[in-house]
């Protein structure tokens, strides 16, 4: 009854003609749902690397219009290459069952395959009462989710997948209790996969030269999430006391959040300037508000450095590996359980910083901008080793795939 309402919600209004079917999805092999922009990266890493005997059509599909630029980026840059696979994207039915009932008849796939923690009842539902296999890749699922599942235990054995294929055993564990035993196995995270070493070493025409003072320092605080902006703001306080030529460029996670940021800082009395409107080297002690999306990793490669957010308030924390690849070591907060599957190894190698507090946060960044752990060629080669050493599960997962097609 609710779903008419929903064309009228900020997120929820950007395709919603496709979210309930009124533009037919085509018709694909293989569909693959990916929520938002991290798991569209794992989609993409899928997409690169499978190899079906015969052609086939990909569906793509996402909740988020993040998610959805980068799946455009996926289907634009996989129409150069010659292949047998040929890709669509859209956005994701409402999970509603005579809705999804109707999306997997128009797709009529053979295999669907959820990322990480997606476990949608109504798309299962309609898959029981339809000829393909649906498989979890690259499985998450935290105890609190693991304990509301189980108040109706029966539905979710009825439910179940074909496979499941968790990034731990520990979360490989929670799945079993939830699908049954013979379902699950385990699988080394693709996000690992995702690094290109040679690539992500160093950006040599950075675009960002053009607006950071050379030879200032610079200071990027990535993925902020909303829960933790107080923190930050108090951050941002002590990096202006004590370090005032300090440049900081401020990345929200969700791009609704800038409006927020900019009411901020024009209360806070800050030198600051939105990041698609700057064009010009910016003085020393300037906020930029990136405004603009996919210019993360820029970022990281120009910076002397890094928070990384979702750490600071409970939110499990966010991908801290990617500036390692550029010789930083970054800084977190005390959350970070949503990425326990790098392991607590990357610590005792030191190449993760983590900050009981906003202050002890403060104290690292600052630090590090005159004395950092080490030299960035050194942080490098530490962190190429680690995450090679676990890399290969994009290969596992294309194996149960192709199995199932």
């Amino acid at each position: 009854m609710a779903i008419p309402l929903l064309k009228f919600n900020h997120r929820l209004s950007i395709g919603y003609a496709q979210r309930v079917l009124r533009h037919p999805p085509q018709k694909a092999d293989i569909w693959i749902q990916a929520a938002s922009a991290g798991e569209s990266y794992l989609a993409s890493e899928l997409v690169k690397r499978l190899q079906p005997k015969y052609p086939a059509k990909i569906l793509l599909t996402t909740n988020t219009s993040q998610g959805m630029e980068i799946l455009e980026k996926i289907k634009k840059g996989h129409s150069l290459k010659k292949s047998n696979i040929s890709v669509g994207i859209a956005y994701f039915p409402f999970d509603v069952p005579l809705i999804m009932k109707n999306a997997v008849c128009q797709i009529n796939p053979k295999v669907i395959i959820l990322l990480e923690t997606e476990i949608w009842p109504g798309l299962l539902s309609a898959v029981k009462a339809h000829t393909c296999k649906i498989l979890i890749i690259n499985g998450r699922l935290k105890q609190e989710s693991l304990n509301r599942y189980r108040i109706w235990p029966s539905l979710w054995k009825r439910l179940a997948p074909e496979r499941i294929l968790a990034m731990s055993e520990k979360n490989a564990n929670r799945y079993r209790k939830l699908f049954g035993k013979n379902l699950v196995g385990s699988m080394t995270n693709i996000k690992f996969d995702r690094f290109k070493f040679e690539e992500l070493r160093a950006i040599r025409k950075n675009p960002l030269t053009k607006i950071l003072p050379d030879k200032k320092p610079f200071i990027v605080m990535g993925s902020v999430r909303q829960e933790e902006e107080p923190l930050i703001e108090k951050i941002i306080n002590e990096i202006q006391v004590r370090q005032s030529d300090a440049v900081i460029g401020l990345f929200p996670r969700h791009m609704h959040r800038i409006k927020h940021w900019q009411k901020r800082m024009k209360q806070l009395s800050v030198p600051w300037r939105l990041k698609s409107k700057t064009e010009t080297p910016v003085p020393p002690g300037t906020i930029i508000l990136w405004d603009t999306f996919g210019e993360l990793q820029s970022a990281y490669a120009f910076s002397n450095a890094v928070f990384v957010g979702g750490s600071l308030a409970h939110l499990g924390g966010q991908n801290f590996l990617e500036p390692l690849m550029y010789g930083i070591v970054p800084v977190i907060g005390p959350s970070w359980e949503n990425f326990a599957w790098v392991g607590r190894e990357i610590i005792k190698k030191n190449l993760l910083q983590i900050g009981s507090d906003w202050k002890d946060v403060s104290d690292m960044l600052i630090k590090n901008l005159t004395d950092p752990p080490a030299p960035r060629t050194k942080i490098f080669e530490s962190a190429l080793q680690y995450i090679k050493a676990r890399q290969g599960g994009t290969e596992q997962a294309c194996r149960l795939i192709n199995h199932f097609l």
